[in-house]
């Protein structure tokens, strides 16, 4: 098993179009696609939901811009391998 940054870990989700589950600061949960990422951990999250701690969907955003500084974590959703 090989070690590798968070960026190229995003930026490799950004080519699969891997949906992605985001928690932020505030508890605020989102999930949708990579987009866009920089160094700073900004993103740009496609086909962006807001969904409830037990996970139903809440609102339909389409596609949102997250400030890196305010992500808690970044999970994948389902089964898809990242090599």
């Amino acid at each position: 098993m090989s070690v590798r940054a968070p960026l190229e870990i995003l930026s490799r989700l950004k080519e699969l179009g891997v949906e992605v589950s985001v928690k932020l600061k505030d508890g605020t949960e989102y999930r949708g696609v990579v987009e866009e990422i920089d160094v700073a951990m900004n993103l740009i999250l496609g086909k962006a939901v807001q969904v409830s701690e037990d996970g139903n969907p809440l609102v339909n955003y389409g596609r949102i811009f997250i400030r890196g500084s305010n992500i808690v974590y970044i999970a994948v959703q389902g089964d898809k391998l990242l090599l």
